[in-house]
């Protein structure tokens, strides 16, 4: 029971959670936005379960769910929450406390989640401690509005009432003592009367000379009901309380704190910065500088134009997104600053004006996931604009005995890339640009790390904004702690794009097609063979270097029936891909792509 003395519905109970769960979030996501939208509970709370994800979870997490991983977790986190919302309600339902109780326990949850967070403060509890107090509160006002006694509209109308009798108000009783009096009134009423009849027929008889009858005692008045809402009787709530369970008066308090809820989290969105990150990035794109080092043109051979078969140049709207943001950092570029400190010489902090003074050089550069499985989709290819790390890490006098650069992205992730590997000369960059057009949010604007060779855990550093010289004998990235290898340079691998595992073909003639990679070697030959039968030579497009994929395509004659295709390449130091099949933990999938058909 609760402090009102009746019992909701379950249904109604559930419902004053849900809504007073939903309030909770809204709250808290309008706070957050006005102090940092990762500092909402759900998005830290999520972040912190990433964290202590195995690697095995998230591969499996990656495979099963590809890039709407992070959706699908922050989903299931809503969902958990409004189970328990629900629950919190029913709780409430026997006794109010315990609903606030659980509500502030959800609230120390978020804040201790927003805390653990990189570069967190003390106002990032804030969201979740805010949120957990409008949730107890719009708890509270729900059961105490949907359980009402009718004591409100009682008062409401005994003023109207004396206002229009005389405009005197009157104190208004308790509804126990309300009945009291009442009670009392009417039997000093009914006593009046009797007292002025028996006086009356006093008179009349003595006139008579007739002696009067004596006067019969007073009934007792009935006790007057206590106020009670329409609909009240038996069964309606305690037998001893005048309270009772009003549902319009829930489900109007519930809408009205739904559209709170909304409210609130609309304003939170728009409080987050995506729209002011937007608006930099087209500023940005009107001051991007030409290339002092563009590109060669892609040759034309590059693309085979097969339908089907993945483009030379991957869209920036179809490039692979795998990270750890659920909410993607929004940095302002006139804000930003990257550091480059540690084992250096002379420390270095550039802005975002310094990085577009410098020199910049265009690259073709192909980027891998190492969750990628043997023919999966994680891979894409760019055109990418930007400064040369080398140069900068020169600049900076990097110290011989430094191996590692542990580089920080805004949102706290970071990778240690091998040191040695960023000053061989290849094109490693701090971009800026991709496929012609300022680096989208997703992909790290305003500034990200480029390396080809390396899986993107240990190389591929998006919204960077700090890079520290030190040793991998002492730190660490985020994912080698997880079971990852400290360093990560990409296998040589292929994929067939077409036809598609399952598919059925046209027997006789088929052509099959893919992409092959081996970054920064660079693939010199691509086979294929069709039910594990002699290896023969697929046709390759032409590539503008070492460092992008390289498409292929065979044609075959397929007979009618079954058949498996498989493809292997062979990069250019001679090295053919091996058959042994090892999953992407802990440095890259290995093993051959091979797809079944069947030809009618």
């Amino acid at each position: 029971m609760n402090a009102a003395g009746t019992r909701m519905p379950a249904w109604a109970a559930a419902l004053t959670g849900l809504v007073a769960g939903a309030v909770a979030l809204g709250v808290a996501q309008i706070v957050a936005g006005l102090i940092d939208p990762g500092a909402a509970p759900v998005v830290a709370v999520g972040g912190t379960m990433v964290d202590a994800t195995p690697a095995g979870l998230k591969e499996w997490a990656i495979r099963t769910f590809g890039s709407n991983d992070k959706p699908v977790l922050l989903g299931g986190i809503v969902v958990v929450l409004a189970l328990v919302a629900a629950g919190l309600g029913l709780l409430a339902r026997r006794r109010r406390a315990y609903g606030t109780l659980g509500l502030a326990v959800f609230g120390l949850v978020g804040a201790a989640a927003a805390l653990s967070r990189p570069d967190a403060g003390m106002a990032h509890v804030l969201p979740s401690l805010a949120g957990a107090a409008a949730g107890a509160w719009t708890l509270s006002r729900l059961t105490r509005r949907a359980t009402s006694s009718g004591e409100e509209d009682y008062v409401a109308a005994s003023r109207a009432a004396d206002h229009a009798a005389g405009g005197r108000v009157l104190a208004v009783p308790a509804p126990a003592e309300r009945t009291r009096a009442e009670r009392t009134r009417a039997e000093s009423t009914s006593a009046e009367r009797t007292r002025v009849a028996g006086v009356g027929e006093e008179s009349r008889a003595a006139e008579s000379g007739l002696a009067a009858p004596a006067a019969p005692s007073p009934a007792p008045s009935p006790a007057m009901p206590a106020v009670m809402r329409a609909g009240a009787g038996p069964g309606a709530g305690s037998e001893s309380s005048p309270y009772v369970f009003d549902r319009r008066r829930l489900l109007t308090g519930a809408a009205a704190g739904v559209a709170v809820a909304g409210v609130a989290g609309f304003g939170g969105w728009l409080l987050k910065g995506s729209k002011d990150a937007e608006l930099a990035r087209r500023g940005v794109a009107k001051m991007l500088p030409r290339a002092a080092r563009p590109a060669a043109p892609i040759p034309a051979g590059a693309d085979l134009r097969i339908p089907g078969l993945s483009p030379f140049v991957t869209p920036n709207a179809e490039f692979y997104r795998v990270d750890t943001a659920l909410v993607v950092p929004s940095v302002d570029p006139a804000r930003w600053t990257l550091k480059i400190h540690g084992l250096v010489d002379r420390p270095v902090e550039l802005t975002f004006a310094d990085l577009l003074k410098r020199p910049l050089m265009e690259a073709d550069v192909t980027l891998t996931c190492v969750s990628n499985e043997v023919g999966g989709p994680y891979i894409g290819n760019a055109r990418w604009l930007g400064a040369r790390l080398a140069d900068v890490l020169r600049e900076a006098g990097i110290r011989r005995e430094a191996d590692m650069l542990l580089s920080v992205s805004q949102d706290g992730w970071t990778c240690g890339t091998p040191v040695d590997v960023v000053m061989d000369g290849r094109d490693a960059l701090l971009a800026v640009a991709m496929n012609g057009e300022v680096l989208p949010e997703a992909h790290g604007f305003p500034v990200r790390q480029v390396v080809p060779g390396l899986y993107g855990y240990v190389s591929a550093t998006k919204w960077v904004t700090e890079i520290r010289a030190t040793r991998f004998d002492r730190d660490e990235g985020y994912w080698t702690p997880r079971g990852w290898a400290p360093r990560g340079p990409i296998k040589t691998q292929s994929r067939i794009d077409l036809p598609h595992d399952g598919d059925e073909v046209t027997a006789g003639r088929t052509t099959a097609a893919g992409v092959a990679w081996a970054q920064h070697r660079g693939v010199d030959a691509v086979e294929v063979r069709v039910d594990g039968g002699a290896w023969r030579q697929a046709r390759l497009a032409d590539t503008p270097g070492l460092d992008t994929w390289r498409q292929w395509s065979l044609d075959l004659d397929l007979t009618p029936g079954r058949h498996t295709i498989s493809v292997r390449a062979t990069d250019a130091t001679g090295y053919t891909q091996t058959s042994d099949e090892a999953p992407p933990a802990p440095d890259g999938a290995t093993g051959f792509h091979t797809i079944a058909v069947t030809a009618r």
